[in-house]
């Protein structure tokens, strides 16, 4: 990912199309979510060198915050809405630049009209059948989406920080693998 801020309220990245990446899928090939909401942290996996196949995303993390916001796109430009991924906050390491988070599997999506959506519920209680978090972790991460809906609903940053009119500089080069 393309740095776009690094600060004290955060980091901001540029995930560009066709970004080479690391994917976890299982052991197969398939994608995850093929095995089921258990059998996605219980299948075999590997790790699969790929690229980014969607258009751009801009993902802002914000300091000490559990969760991160990801911006998405159309391939005609037109603002699609944010993704809130729960997540531990964003540690980070500078020497070897890069950042370390673990995902919570419950997410929200908000549309440009500001609807909030929840996702991936079930994946949540497959993640505790399958022994990834205790029932009071599960309980954790949904209180945390409680309180990311009440910012969401109180528009607060980075929400209201305009990153949705963010474009990415066309002569910004692909990051390498």
């Amino acid at each position: 990912m393309t740095v776009v801020r690094d600060d004290a309220d955060g980091l901001v990245a540029w995930l560009a199309p066709r970004t080479p990446l690391l994917k976890t899928v299982l052991a197969d090939g398939r994608e995850l979510r093929h095995a089921g909401p258990v059998g996605m942290f219980t299948e075999p996996r590997v790790l699969k060198l790929d690229i980014w196949h969607g258009t751009g995303i801009l993902k802002v993390a914000p300091a000490g915050k559990p969760w991160s916001v990801w911006y998405f796109w159309g391939s005609d430009g037109t603002f699609h809405g944010w993704y809130v991924n729960l997540e531990d906050p964003h540690t980070r390491d500078y020497e070897a630049r890069r950042t370390t988070t673990q995902d919570h599997v419950l997410d929200l999506w908000i549309t440009p009209d500001r609807e909030i959506h929840w996702k991936d519920e079930d994946e949540l209680e497959g993640a505790v059948l399958a022994g990834r978090f205790t029932q009071a972790q599960a309980d954790a991460i949904t209180a945390t989406a409680h309180q990311a809906v009440t910012e969401i609903q109180a528009w607060t940053a980075p929400f209201n920080d305009n990153w949705q009119s963010w474009t990415a500089p066309p002569d910004w080069p692909l990051p390498s693998a």
